[in-house]
């Protein structure tokens, strides 16, 4: 049965998933959020302190709800990480391919999520960033499939920029591990209420800090 093109009036009978974009400052996690929500490039770096994007998406046939959490990498911030991992349920964990820094830090991220979690395994998936600077590559493709084997994760390659490389593919292949771990959290849905505490929130926060996100569909708050 081919499903339809427009998501269900009712949100609270959809799935939502709540989608954690974690990794050093500088490795594109914002790129690569607003490609996917926006279908732009943002090619300058304004340091994320905590971006949060809600837009319904179909995957493998089925309407869900994709809550993701752009947040920050930088040094300063990283006290607010225990919150973002506490309440995520799925993880991209992103470094850069020119960037080895990140991607040696990428470990201790995934190490952390299993510590907050109180887990031995978790959803996340391995994002290499980055790779259309070809002549400025650093990590190497088997670099980077060796790490993801030793973390037992799946691994992709991505670019943010124009014309993106499995930016799309990232958030719906982490769904989908999402979807096949089994898991004691809740599984969230939205409630009505919920979307419209959103749309109240994004009129607001859109004009404070001039977000990029702008399209009626999705919608940008603070992570609650």
């Amino acid at each position: 049965m081919a499903t339809s093109k427009r998501p269900p009036d009712d949100d609270s009978k959809l799935p939502t998933y709540k989608l954690v974009v974690i990794g050093e400052g500088g490795v594109g996690k914002s790129s690569l959020t607003i490609q996917f929500f926006q279908k732009h490039f943002v090619d300058y770096y304004d340091p994320t302190i905590e971006d949060q994007y809600i837009i319904h998406a179909e995957v493998d046939g089925q309407w869900v709800i994709m809550d993701v959490l752009d947040t920050a990498g930088q040094e300063e911030f990283s006290a607010m990480r225990e919150q973002y991992m506490r309440n995520g349920r799925g993880f991209l964990l992103v470094y850069s391919v020119t960037d080895v820094r990140s991607f040696e830090e990428a470990p201790k991220l995934f190490d952390q999520v299993l510590r907050v979690k109180d887990k031995t395994e978790y959803p996340v998936l391995l994002v290499a960033n980055k790779i259309d600077l070809v002549s400025q590559r650093k990590v190497t493709e088997q670099q980077g499939r060796e790490l993801a084997d030793r973390l037992k994760v799946p691994y992709i390659e991505t670019s943010a920029k124009d014309p993106p490389v499995n930016v799309d593919a990232a958030f719906h292949e982490l769904v989908r591990i999402v979807k096949s771990f089994p898991s004691d959290e809740d599984n969230d849905t939205v409630s009505p209420f919920r979307i419209f505490v959103l749309i109240f929130f994004t009129k607001n926060i859109l004009i404070q800090k001039k977000c990029l996100v702008l399209e009626c569909t999705i919608f940008f708050a603070p992570f609650f």
